[in-house]
């Protein structure tokens, strides 16, 4: 049986070209960039060009960008870092309802020592409203953190108007755009933020490597302590094979983005017009139009999300309910729910998320399977038989 994989949000196979580069880091090129000698500056130059190939990638400059093991440190560092590097003005923090939960977290912790947090709602379709920022926004604002797409629904937040309202106000902002860079074009100066987290296993780049872009001038604190590794920013010795990979990650999608965006986009579309005509009592959760190119969300009612993920992994197929982070929870989506959808539909969520490997086939594939799968479940269900 041919495996399907459908769950490239939560993470993307390593791109051959990729490893190809990494490898001579880990023998021959071992060297640590802080050294001054032969190999030490061999590493350096790696590192460093890995870091202008993402600033071109997204229109920052080289010394904006700081390496990190990831998308959830690019966020701890940059709301951790602002807080406390701001508090003396103010302690007031503005995010959404919706954020992952490497933000939502982040808050809580600060809330326990002494900030406040302003959780914004969201529309049916996962979208905030940037009125509602700017009436959030006291005199002891100092950060505004909202995500550039949603990794569970694909919503594409408003961030450019929403920046607008924060250089208004003289608050930074902060997004993450982990689902976003590498898969639609992300311009720092064009969207005006402040910073920016981005995570490389998110575009077939390596696990536990990551980019903080921040803005020159931006007041924040180190996140790490100990060396003076990246600017003083984040301590510890440089990964260079995954910052080395992160770089050849970002110039291939830089090629690709543009086509390869329209592509799963047209497939996108098709699997959303089958699964709506081909199954009964479902909808489709995000907004129409304002969402990723390669994601699709539904809620199937009467079944539960688990279930169906069993059962589609036993015809080869691997997708998700939502957030790999939250797969461990029992609890529903805090996305869905910020969506006002009732606990027990969020409960039968589904997502599909498209990557470079699928095809058409692999679309029509879940189109024959899926309503069989939910045609069984649901006359096994007790929510479904009450309907009757």
């Amino acid at each position: 049986m041919r495996r399907i994989y459908l769950d490239y949000a939560a993470t993307t196979p390593t791109h051959p070209e990729v490893v190809k580069a990494m490898l001579p880091y880990f023998t021959d090129a071992f060297g640590n960039a802080s050294s001054i000698y032969s190999y030490g500056r061999e590493a350096r130059g790696a590192v460093e060009e890995a870091r202008t190939k993402v600033a071109e990638l997204i229109g920052a400059r080289s010394e904006e960008i700081i390496f990190t093991g990831g998308g959830t440190e690019a966020d701890n560092y940059a709301l951790k870092g602002v807080a406390y590097a701001n508090e003396r003005k103010g302690n007031h923090i503005i995010t959404t309802s919706i954020e992952h939960r490497a933000v939502l977290e982040v808050c809580k912790f600060l809330e326990s020592r002494g900030f406040k947090v302003t959780y914004l709602p969201v529309d049916e379709y996962g979208l905030v409203t940037p009125d509602d920022v700017k009436r959030a926004i006291t005199d002891k604002t100092i950060l505004i953190s909202v995500m550039h797409a949603n990794n569970e629904v694909g919503t594409i937040e408003p961030v450019e108007e929403i920046c607008k309202i924060a250089r208004e106000a003289g608050v930074y902002f902060h997004t993450d755009a982990v689902q976003t860079v590498g898969h639609i074009p992300v311009n720092v100066d064009e969207l005006k933020v402040d910073l920016l987290a981005i995570s490389g296993h998110k575009f077939y780049g390596p696990n536990g490597v990551g980019v903080l872009y921040v803005r020159k001038g931006t007041k924040l604190v180190s996140f790490m302590h100990g060396g003076g590794q990246e600017r003083k920013c984040r301590a510890g010795t440089e990964n260079v094979p995954a910052i080395v990979g992160l770089g050849k990650a970002v110039e291939l999608v830089g090629q690709e983005m543009g086509k390869e965006a329209g592509r799963q986009a047209y497939l996108r579309d098709k699997l959303i017009k089958g699964l709506l005509e081909k199954i009964d009592h479902i909808r489709v959760n995000g907004h129409p139009t304002k969402r990723l190119p390669n994601n699709v969300n539904v809620i199937v009612d009467f079944v539960e999300g688990e279930s169906l993920l069993l059962s589609l992994d036993s015809e080869g197929i691997c997708a998700s309910t939502g957030s790999a982070c939250g797969m461990a929870s029992p609890e529903p989506s805090h996305v869905l729910l910020a969506l006002g959808i009732p606990p027990e539909q969020a409960h039968g969520s589904l997502r599909f998320t498209l990557g470079r490997a699928n095809t058409e086939t692999d679309v029509e594939r879940v189109l024959e399977v899926l309503p069989t799968i939910v045609a069984r479940l649901r006359a096994m269900s007790p929510l479904s038989k009450s309907q009757k």
